[in-house]
């Protein structure tokens, strides 16, 4: 009996579950690359770009496109919970491996800390006498507590915030679209049509601001691949990931693409709410449509935008130190797993720049981690100029 107790504690320290179903994956892959970047981040990019940046969005989603399209060839063939870094091990080396498994870590760590910060911000807007540093602890701790469990509640847990976001993008874009045909009877008379496209200049700024923007624009879809790290806790991989592939990606541009072109054509781009940060192009949009309590509405799908995209992170930053543990690049503690098949040291350990988010927040020292977020859109470029080499080398091969 205690020996096959012993065999049965090894076995779990071994491997994860195959709890995710379809469902499960289609809105993973949404809800890792829809978060605060769409609803908020976009002000600023369109207030110094101008209104093509909405053609930018398209240019990123089609790099995503052909990116997914060579991981998805990738992962169908070999479903692994490493994924890219993975591929990149047996394509290039195993330097290659370890160096964009680690890379991809740190940018989606402290991609969480950026998340946890947003929600903390948001709370504390509504209920102001508790600290944004003490929002951002709960919230850690809720979504830890979550990634914890088996990966069937974690999928649960997704779906159902996915599609929050999913009916909020969905509503948005058929409002806007009934203000630019002049359907929509409420609001600000100059918040319809599409002369704003134009009246103040398609590219106001120069192509260099169109450049620039490609990065944060790289930076809001990063997120894309998760869904192939995801995929390999399915009951099919192959199938979902090719399912994901052909599909998920063209619904992630429109969403982009689809709300920037409303946005810019309801509003200058030069309106200087959207470089505030606690606006955002959402919100700034609607208000202009005579949306009562818009700000707040807003406020509560970015809320659940930013814990689910911090939920997804935590999940593949934990999944690609399980998968770094089991090639000898990272420590063997990474790659055990709990009773639920939930590799916590994985979990506990990806929250390192969360906590740094958090002492930062309450030292009143947050602009500090700008720095590490300048980074992360030119990790992403790195990721995906890997994924694309990896995969014609194995096509070589």
């Amino acid at each position: 009996m205690a020996a096959h107790q012993n065999g049965s504690e090894a076995n779990h320290s071994q491997s994860l579950k195959h709890g995710l179903k379809s469902r499960h994956l289609t809105m993973i892959s949404i809800a890792g690359v829809i978060g605060g970047s769409l609803f908020v981040g976009s002000g600023s990019i369109i207030y110094n770009t101008g209104p093509v940046v909405f053609l930018t969005y398209a240019l990123g989603g089609l790099l995503v496109w052909f990116i997914m399209r060579m991981l998805g060839e990738m992962a169908v063939l070999n479903p692994d919970s490493g994924s890219f870094s993975t591929y990149a091990d047996r394509a290039i080396g195993r330097w290659a491996g370890f160096s964009i498994g680690w890379l991809y870590w740190c940018t989606l760590a402290m991609l969480m800390g950026w998340e946890a910060y947003v929600a903390g911000k948001i709370l504390n807007n509504w209920f102001p006498f508790i600290p944004i540093w003490v929002y951002m602890t709960v919230v850690i701790v809720a979504l830890v507590v979550v990634n914890l469990q088996n990966v069937k509640n974690y999928g649960e847990f997704e779906f159902w915030f996915a599609l929050i976001k999913v009916i909020a993008i969905v509503v948005f874009l058929v409002i806007g679209s009934l203000a630019i045909m002049h359907l929509w009877p409420w609001g600000n008379p100059a918040a319809s049509g599409i002369s704003n496209l134009t009246s103040q200049g398609f590219m106001p700024n120069g192509g260099s601001s169109v450049i620039t923007a490609l990065l944060g624009v790289m930076f809001a879809y990063i997120g894309a691949e998760i869904v192939t790290v995801a995929a390999a806790e399915s009951a099919n991989p192959s199938k979902e990931i090719r399912k994901a592939s052909n599909s998920v990606v063209w619904r992630i541009i429109l969403f982009y693409v689809g709300s920037m072109f409303v946005a810019v054509c309801l509003i200058p781009h030069n309106n200087e709410l959207l470089k505030d940060s606690t606006w955002g192009t959402y919100s700034v949009t609607l208000s202009a449509l005579g949306i009562p309590g818009a700000r707040h509405i807003v406020n509560f799908v970015v809320l659940t935008s930013v814990c689910s995209c911090f939920n997804s992170a935590l999940y593949t930053c934990s999944r690609m130190l399980f998968s770094l543990s089991k090639r000898g690049d990272a420590p063997k503690s990474f790659g055990s797993v709990n009773s639920k098949s939930s590799p916590w040291v994985g979990v506990i350990v990806s929250c390192f720049f969360s906590v740094i988010a958090v002492i930062l927040t309450a030292t009143e020292s947050m602009n500090v981690y700008d720095f590490f977020m300048l980074t992360t859109g030119a990790a992403t470029l790195y990721v995906y100029l890997t994924i694309a080499y990896s995969q014609l080398r194995m096509r070589k091969n």
